[in-house]
Parts: C-alpha cells; structure tokens; sequence
C-alpha cells in the first residue's frame, strides 16, 4: 500500500532518517510535549503586496478573480489575465509558460500571489504552489518520497518573502463551485482582525489524534495542552471525534484518510484546518482520501494537501505549533501556513491568503466593502 509508505523511520529526527539537516523544531522526541520557538514577525502581508493570477479562459476563475478584486481594493497592476489549460496537472514547458508570464507581469512590489483557480494544481509530482516559488524540481518526481528543497521561507520572521527570499509563495482561491469560492473569499475578510478585540468568547485550537499511526505522526511535535499566553485562545489535544462538537474552532490539525466533516465543524471566519495524508492536494484524483476540498467545503478559510505521494515526512507538512504561532502573531493564513512547512515542494496550498484574525490592521481594512452573506 503506498500510502505514506508506512514508514515508522520517517518520524525520528531529519538527521538519523535523512540526508539532510533541519531545525530542532522538526525532531520528535521522547521528552514531555513543549513549546517551539517561533521568531517575531517583521510586518505582515497586505492587499498592496498581493498579484492575482487570473485564468481567462475558465469561468470560474473570471468570477472568482472579479470577486477578490472586488473585495480586496487591488489595482488593475496587481493583475495577470492569461490562458491555461483546464486540467489538474500542467507538463514542465505550460508551467515554464506561466512562470515567465508571472515575471514579466509582477515586479518587486509583489510579495504573493492569489491564483483565481481550482485547476490546475501541480506541476508533474510538483505542487504548482510549491514550484512557482522554489522553482520546479523535476528530479523529485524520480522518489516523490526523498528529500526536497528546504524553504528558507520556513519559520522566517520576514514579512517581505519575494524581498528578503526571492520567493513568492502562493495560494489557490479553490473551492468545489464558484459559490463557494466567492463564500470563502468573504470569510476571508470577514476573518480580518475579527479575534483582536477583547471579551470575545474563547477560540478553540483542536490538535487531533486517530488510530491510524502512520497519518499520526505530528502528534511527536503537538505542544503541551491548555490555555496559551494569549487570551482567549484555548488549545486542545483530544480524538479526532471531537472535531464535531467543538465550538468556535480557529484551527483543527488531524492524521487520517478522511478527517469527519459531516456534520460541518462550527469553524470560525479564517479557521486553519487540514489532515495528513498522501494525496490531499490532489482533489481531481481517485485516490479515495479526503483533499483540501473536504475542508473548504465544509467552511474553513484555508488548508493544505500533498498533491503526490510524499511519505509521512514531518518536513512535507505543517507543523501544528509553527501554523499556529505564527497565526497569533497576526500573520496571515499565507504567511502561517507557508512558515510552517520546511519543504513546501509538493504542498498545495489553499485559500484566501490575506486572512488575518489576529491582525489590529486587518481590523482596519475589514471596515471595507461589505462581504456577500455566506457560511462561517
């Protein structure tokens, strides 16, 4: 079965199972649960850093790409309109296509980009998220397993990626129907600064465990249970099961095929959730595990997947307490789930990057141009 490939090695420390050092934050230990340490964030990601892919030729991605200008105030030199093909998967020459378009288009004003589009969603084994910023790595597609380019991006204090990185990373604004989509993008907004003010009811950070011990791996690195130094926000460690009766949940982290979706989870506007499995990313697939689109559909703001067969390398996803602190910080959901994952290469990410529930100046910009009623 290859699924994770089952490998009980992959857990232990980067330098004993791979060829390739990494921080202490990514090496399981037998030691009582603890905190990481997570540097302060120089700045965060704005509206004016953003550029938007728009795909043309999909229907989908003009209505979505029309909505998230709306929504976000971008100027028309923050867009890219362009023809793509319609499928999940580009060859290595309409990726190297699309990169130059992005160059040509973007200057050094453009720290992330938004790609108004489901499909496509990877580059041969590559994520496309992953291959626009640290390039396309053909070689991977030989051992999808192996080791992959380690993002300097990972666990940065930058709030300048393509300036103090030369990367940008990216999300896709997927969704299983336009409406959907257009719903997310309001939550999005929605989310910003919605969790700075003072007296609100407690959040609920949910770090999830199953029975399935090769997609349970990151519980080696969840951080020790209980209230954290900022008010209001009470984490959890606790069955998977209890992602269905939880209330107002910020963030959900899982291993297992299908995380439990239905009923909806009461998630909050810009809630992080996503599971760790194989094929998460890859939604068009008939793999028969719940994708990123289980999640957006159910009403959270943003999420992950591997788009091929990565093993159950702790460096392939993201790490619970990196997501999260970063998150607290008033990064945004790009920005957290970027940092938390060393190597991004086969990782789709998705969703409204400039979502932002603890940032006092997503406050501000939330005073915008009203959202379309939708889902939480």
């Amino acid at each position: 079965m290859p699924l994770l490939c089952l490998l009980a090695t992959l857990w232990l420390p980067p330098a004993r199972a791979l060829p390739m050092a990494e921080p202490p934050v990514l090496a399981a230990s037998a030691s009582a649960p603890q905190w990481v340490s997570v540097p302060r964030a120089r700045g965060r990601l704005s509206a004016a850093d953003i550029g938007l892919v728009i795909n043309q030729d999909d229907p989908y991605s003009v209505a979505v790409g029309a909505h998230y200008i709306r929504q976000r105030q971008l100027a028309p030199n923050q867009v890219l309109r362009l023809s793509l093909p319609q499928r999940a998967v580009l060859t290595a020459a309409e990726f190297g296509a699309l990169q130059q378009a992005i160059e040509q288009r973007f200057g050094p004003r453009t720290q992330a980009l938004a790609l108004a589009w489901a499909a496509p969603y990877a580059v041969e084994c590559n994520s496309l998220t992953g291959a626009l910023a640290m390039g396309f790595d053909a070689g991977l597609c030989s051992n999808s397993c192996g080791a992959a380019q380690r993002s300097p991006y990972f666990n940065s204090p930058s709030g300048r990626p393509f300036t103090d990185h030369g990367l940008r990373p990216s999300m896709l604004l997927a969704a299983p129907s336009t409406e959907a989509a257009l719903a997310l993008i309001d939550r999005g907004l929605r989310a910003d600064g919605s969790l700075v003010r003072r007296g609100r009811p407690p959040v609920q950070v949910l770090l999830l465990r199953t029975d399935d011990a090769a997609r349970n791996v990151r519980m080696a690195v969840y951080p020790p249970a209980g209230l954290l130094q900022r008010p209001g926000v009470q984490l959890r460690i606790g069955p998977e099961a209890e992602l269905a009766t939880a209330r107002h949940v910020l963030m959900a982290i899982t291993g297992s095929v299908k995380p439990p979706l239905s009923p909806a989870p009461d998630w909050l506007p810009g809630a992080l959730a996503d599971h760790l499995t194989s094929y998460g990313g890859a939604w068009q697939g008939t793999h028969g595990q719940g994708t990123v689109m289980d999640w957006i559909a159910s009403g959270v703001t943003a999420s992950h997947g591997t788009v091929s067969e990565p093993c159950n390398h702790l460096q392939k996803f993201p790490h619970p307490q990196l997501l999260l602190l970063h998150y607290l910080q008033g990064s945004t959901a790009l920005e957290a789930y970027w940092k938390s994952v060393a190597w991004p290469q086969q990782s789709l990410f998705v969703g409204d990057p400039l979502a932002a529930p603890f940032s006092a100046a997503g406050r501000a910009a939330a005073t915008g141009p009203a959202p379309a009623p939708g889902p939480r």
